[in-house]
């Protein structure tokens, strides 16, 4: 069994950010931020959403954010930071953590 305490960093503008608009929006509690990537290769592509949690996530509270990973994408997201700048959401993931 993989345990994991918090596989992705959400950064202090993102983390506010996310509660705004939850909060905002009146989106659920239930509800968390889904972290994933789309697509394949060169053409892969970050997932940021809210959405709820599936019979193959992991959910992670992560700085007080409730994060969703896909057990299938987990390896693929581990280590990436979320900002936020203006103008939307950012992800940051350094070459030495890539798999």
């Amino acid at each position: 069994m993989l345990i994991i305490d918090n596989p992705v960093r959400v950064r202090p503008e993102a983390r506010q950010q996310i509660l705004d608009t939850l909060q905002a929006n009146k989106i659920p509690g239930e509800y968390g931020l889904r972290v994933g990537v789309r697509g394949g290769g060169c053409g892969s592509s970050w997932l940021l959403g809210f959405d709820l949690p599936g019979p193959t996530d992991e959910v992670y509270n992560v700085e007080g954010v409730q994060v969703i990973i896909d057990r299938k994408h987990l390896l693929y997201v581990l280590g990436a930071e979320i900002g936020y700048e203006t103008g939307g959401y950012t992800v940051e993931k350094s070459p030495a953590d890539s798999h």
